[in-house]
């Protein structure tokens, strides 16, 4: 049961969060739209649609991005003022337990840990696919920016694959395709057309100047100028960014891993580092709470100021930290499991260490 004490601490822990969070998102949004305020005219994009249709999408994206900053401070920020108070030093000697004490931190990010699970699974990805159509309609250099991938190979399905000599994203064209179906490591079929497109109306690719054969006892062969095929690929998939991974919900990601696995995909790092992700942030939500309880419920010379320095060196040291392990995963050096788990153990560790160490 919370005491009053619980209760205080609970509501100091989120108050000051969620205060940080909106003072810092206010003046993120200031930065944001002083750098892309000339694309935004040049592109007629209104008022309305500023707020309505990116920057209330650009605050979710923005906490996902900084959510441990943000816990990280609030608990530095609102412990430290009460360790400078005395008011952790009267707690402890009215009776109440170190150990105790940690209890009201924990339930609050408990509680942050799992809003930050149900954001990154189902709130963050659809406010990311909105913010991510709104920059590729009205940031000038991606609304008109035609990119090309050559030489696509792709497994569709067991025995089933995929080869276009290059493909185009502006209107989802490619040259020189062939597909080929396998049966006991046997080929017994094959088509082969001059050009490739996708009908967004009937979600189906259309093949032109196509020859088809069919292998078998008696072999079967085909031309003509026009031929539809419905094959499990989808032009998208072409050219998603590593930013572009973040607009799946996680049963979405879950279908596309299995799905680029299927297909023998050599890149899908991107996929499962942001799955891993998902479920390791609000771990660490819990783990800087530890680290800052610990360092802030300390009273120092130099109080709030010398509390706030290193506790934010520590922040962002697990930042860098997490990036770099990250790029080491994308680049196929490093478990993308291990690569997000791994600033969790090391600060866990620096925590225990911490708490072990803080005045008691």
């Amino acid at each position: 049961m919370l005491t009053r004490l619980d209760r205080y601490i609970i509501s100091k822990f989120l108050t000051t969060f969620f205060f940080a969070l909106g003072l810092i998102s206010v003046v993120a949004i200031v930065i944001d739209l002083a750098e892309k305020i000339d694309d935004f005219i040049q592109n007629n994009a209104s008022t309305y649609q500023l707020i309505f249709d990116y920057y209330i999408y650009f605050i979710p994206w923005f906490y996902n991005l900084f959510n441990n900053l943000f816990v990280f401070i609030a608990v530095i920020f609102f412990t430290s003022r009460l360790a400078v108070n005395s008011e952790i030093v009267a707690m402890l000697a009215g009776g109440v337990s170190f150990r105790r004490l940690l209890r009201p931190y924990l339930i609050a990010a408990s509680i942050l840990a799992v809003l930050s699970f149900f954001m990154n699974t189902w709130v963050i990805p659809y406010c990311n696919e909105q913010k991510v159509d709104f920059e590729n309609q009205y940031i000038n250099g991606r609304k008109n920016q035609e990119d090309w991938q050559r030489n696509v190979h792709r497994q569709l399905s067991p025995g089933e694959y995929m080869f276009i000599d290059n493909f185009s994203k502006k209107d989802s064209v490619g040259y020189k395709f062939t597909l080929e179906k396998f049966e006991n490591r046997v080929l017994v079929y094959k088509l082969a057309g001059e050009r490739f497109s996708f009908n967004t109306e009937t979600g189906k690719w259309h093949v032109e100047n196509y020859y088809e054969r069919k292998f078998g006892e008696i072999e079967e062969l085909n031309k003509g100028t026009e031929k539809d095929i419905d094959i499990a690929f989808n032009p998208h998939e072409f050219f998603l960014r590593k930013d572009d991974v973040g607009i799946y919900s996680t049963p979405k990601l879950n279908e596309i891993i299995a799905a680029e696995r299927m297909r023998g995909a050599e890149k899908i790092e991107f996929y499962l580092v942001e799955k891993y992700r998902r479920f390791a942030m609000p771990f660490s939500t819990l783990i800087l709470t530890l680290i800052g309880f610990s360092i802030a419920s300390r009273k120092v010379k130099g109080g709030r100021g010398m509390h706030l320095g290193f506790g934010l060196g520590l922040a962002f040291s697990f930042i860098f930290l997490s990036q770099l392990t990250f790029t080491f995963a994308y680049a196929g050096d490093m478990s993308p499991l291990l690569a997000v788990w791994l600033p969790n153990i090391i600060y866990l560790i620096i925590g225990l260490v911490l708490y072990r160490l803080a005045p008691k």
